[in-house]
């Protein structure tokens, strides 16, 4: 039967989506016009400040709509505003490095937009195929995005494994999703959490076939050991302002998804404590290690994503709301460090004949002390020294493990964090103790990217300092989901 409570066809529940495709549109339109094509950029900020604002709009309603398709809760809303939030500032952080790159084009800013609009569909609903839905059309922009340098034998390689990569995850996923519905009769979680009893009794093989397909999944969008092998060679790839979306969106999207499906609609299926326990360990080991050997800083970047995701996963592992807040929290911490490490990377890639090689860090601590200062206070975060919101986003979360009596895997948790300093010093230390290799120009300071530097870096201090207000709205955004 159908439950009329869930049936209205109500397009207010999808205006952030609506507004984000309809700006995508404007943005390929105008682009295309010579005399205003230069305000494409202007357009996109204006599409996703219009997102944010319909976004926080909806803070506080908890309603579903288009045959339960549609679901719009605080949780929802909390991830919708991470996801215009970082591709605004990657939009402000791009432009000047794709001029100069000579790789800037109107579809760029459309791909974002529609990208990030996939990530909100994910967000908004419980019902897995429209989960699938949200992530094709996330995906398939981003595997765009990371061979837009069409001159670039890195760029293209990198658009080509990433899109093979997506494909074979996007397979084990529609496969999952049949084989749960085939034992469920349904892809609505809230219909599945209601029966799950009677689901497993009757159908165990098939329904835990369906569970096992859906993690990996997305496990290969999230990075997780042993499917992140992607990640650094797209990584290093990509334009370096579009790698820094993907470090921080797509992974956030997957979560928010993977938060739904694993401690929501399959909160009860007991073997996955310790499937999580062991995914944690080994990713955020495997994270560390690898990182540990790299001498390119996008390289270095990327090994740490996977890393991070290894310590998301301890919520997995935990469950409960206060891990579902600690992980929140954890995510909205790393977006800001971690996109504010990209940006200093962007800034110095920019520079005449520079990359991102770890080596042209070398004497930035002369030639521009406050840039690595930044970086600095950006390494810091990574690592998990206060007062910086890094440490304050692992401290939530494996203290919310020792509560819960998991205390191996936040000890493991925190040798991997100390691993892990060594690697973020070594960034600090050839920024301020090396000599430099070459002569670059200087580092110059544009308005839009001195702003993603401050708010990054506000944001890193601020809610470091200040943890009580961020905790305050991560608990907030789970009541719904509870």
């Amino acid at each position: 039967m159908i439950d009329y409570t869930s049936a209205g066809i109500d397009f207010g529940m999808l205006a952030p989506e609506i507004y984000l495709l309809v700006m995508a549109f404007v943005v390929l339109v105008v682009g295309h016009l010579r005399k205003v094509h230069d305000w494409t950029p202007v357009i996109a900020i204006a599409g996703l400040l219009g997102a944010l604002y319909f976004s926080i709009q909806q803070w506080g309603n908890q309603s579903s709509g288009f045959f339960g398709m549609v679901s719009c809760d605080s949780f929802g809303v909390a991830f919708k505003i991470i996801f215009s939030s970082s591709t605004l500032l990657t939009v402000m952080l791009a432009r000047r490095y794709m001029r100069k790159k000579m790789i800037e084009r109107p579809e760029f800013y459309a791909l974002l937009l529609i990208s990030t609009m996939g990530m909100m569909v994910m967000a908004n609903t419980t019902d897995l195929v429209v989960m699938f839905l949200g992530l094709e059309i996330m995906s398939v922009p981003l595997y765009v995005l990371a061979g837009l340098a069409r001159r670039s034998l890195q760029s293209n390689e990198a658009g080509i494994k990433y899109f093979i990569m997506g494909a074979f995850a996007s397979a084990f996923l529609l496969m999952g999703i049949a084989f749960v519905f085939g034992s469920a009769e349904t892809t609505e979680l809230r219909r599945i959490v209601a029966n799950f009893n009677f689901i497993l009794n009757n159908h165990s093989v098939l329904f835990s076939a369906g569970i096992g397909l859906i993690l990996i999944g997305f496990g290969f969008k999230i990075g997780i050991v042993p499917f992140h092998s992607w990640i650094p060679d797209v990584y290093q790839g990509a334009p370096t302002p579009i790698t820094a979306f993907f470090s921080v969106g797509p992974k956030a999207a997957g979560l928010a998804v993977l938060l739904r499906i694993f401690l929501y609609g399959f909160a009860e299926f007991s073997p996955l404590t310790n499937l999580f326990w062991i995914l944690a360990v080994i990713t955020m080991t495997v994270g560390n290690v690898f990182a540990l050997r790299q001498s390119n800083l996008k390289r270095l970047l990327a090994y740490s994503s996977i890393a991070h995701a290894g310590y998301m996963l301890v919520a997995f592992t935990v469950g409960g709301g206060q891990a579902i807040s600690a992980v929140i929290f954890y995510m909205i911490g790393y977006t800001l460090f971690n996109l504010g490490a990209f940006a200093v990377v962007t800034m110095l890639e920019t520079r005449s004949g520079c990359s991102s090689d770890l080596k042209e860090v070398a004497g930035l601590g002369t030639t521009s002390p406050y840039l690595a200062a930044i970086l600095a206070v950006f390494m810091f975060a990574l690592s998990g020294f206060p007062p910086t919101v890094g440490f304050f986003g692992k401290f939530y979360l494996f203290s919310t493990a020792v509560e819960n009596g998991f205390y191996w895997l936040a000890i493991i948790g925190v040798m991997n964090s100390f691993v892990s300093v060594y690697y973020y010093l070594k960034v600090i230390k050839t920024a301020y103790f090396d000599s430099a290799s070459a002569t670059f120009e200087s580092v110059s300071y544009t308005p839009a990217v001195t702003f993603v530097l401050f708010i990054t870096l506000l944001g890193t201090l601020g809610f470091g300092l200040f943890p009580s207000s961020l905790m305050e709205f991560t608990k907030s955004a789970i009541f719904a989901f509870l």
